[in-house]
């Protein structure tokens, strides 16, 4: 099958199209013909060598943890789901991900799309859509009523997470640079304009902040905490001391793929309470993963970037 690998850690130009045999299926997989995947900074990350004390993988390096698709064959142990059902997922974090036209997947990692979903809606969502939930639910365990800032709300997490706390019933601002009628049309109370505003000076009392970018930003988002607020953040594990001065429960959210929190994120979408905001579409080559990948590393894309492997 047709795969875009890396055999040694680089720049986007280690990103190579290779022909590489079909996955392996165990009794407890399906295997998935892939419809689309997406970019995720993750991707790039683990490319550049930045991730290897975490994912210590062997090469060569399959890419990419988002997928839809459609189920060509499965495992006897496999009784939820059928040859020919429409799916997505985020697949376990292996060397073998999702650039490429099949993968195999665990069948608790899958849920069915809905029907009015398109493929590229379904890749959109799994790692970005599971991350924000992850933060705001299983962490931070967002309230109705509750005042949360969510930055960088036009990046992937973000736009499911302004989402994701409107449906809790939370009052949501975030930071952006730009898009402010979208990410308000997404549900955002409040855009900052981080370029022109001090958001620290801005908000007080808030009982959550979702940090995606860390550093002088996570250090700043404690004064607009309140006292037993939650600071989580996907950038970089919060130091406990500086925590514990400020009074604030913090912590580090590194995603866990659930295929019942993505039936969740299903569920949103049928109601109308998620869309998935798209910023651009690559096709399936070596060259278009590379310009993806470019385009990823700016972290200036609004939305998700998708990858149609298969029209």
């Amino acid at each position: 099958m047709k795969a875009i690998v890396i055999e040694e850690y680089g720049d986007k130009d280690v990103l190579q199209e290779r022909d590489v045999p079909m996955p392996g299926l165990k009794d407890n997989q399906v295997l998935l013909e892939i419809y689309a995947t997406s970019i995720n900074p993750i991707d790039w990350k683990v490319r550049e060598g930045y991730l290897t004390d975490m994912l210590p993988f062997s090469f060569p390096i399959i890419l990419g943890w988002d997928a839809s698709g459609v189920i060509k064959e499965k495992g006897k142990d496999v009784k939820n789901f059928h040859v020919g059902d429409r799916v997505f997922t985020r697949p376990a974090t292996t060397n073998k991900g999702t650039y490429a036209e099949y993968t195999a997947v665990d069948e608790e990692l899958l849920a069915p799309m809905p029907e009015s979903m398109t493929f590229s809606e379904a890749a959109a969502i799994p790692l970005a859509g599971m991350t924000a939930w992850q933060c705001l639910v299983d962490f931070a365990n967002i309230q109705s009523g509750d005042n949360v800032l969510i930055h960088a709300g036009s990046g992937g997490v973000g736009t499911f997470a302004i989402q994701i706390a409107k449906h809790f019933g939370a009052y949501v601002a975030t930071t952006a640079s730009q898009n402010h009628a979208l990410l308000k049309s997404l549900g955002a109370d409040e855009v900052i304009n981080y370029k022109e505003e001090d958001f620290s000076q801005i908000l007080h009392d808030y009982d959550i902040v979702l940090d995606s970018i860390g550093g002088g930003v996570q250090s700043k988002s404690y004064h607009v905490l309140k006292k037993q607020g939650k600071l989580v953040s996907i950038a970089k594990p919060p130091e406990k001391e500086e925590a514990d001065e400020h009074g604030v429960d913090s912590g580090f959210v590194w995603l866990q793929p659930k295929g019942e929190q993505l039936q969740r994120l299903a569920d949103m979408y049928e109601k109308g309470e998620l869309t998935p905001i798209i910023y651009e579409e690559f096709a399936f080559d070596e060259a278009s993963l590379k310009e993806a990948h470019a385009l990823s590393e700016t972290n200036h894309a609004n939305g998700k970037i998708i990858v149609k492997v298969k029209e």
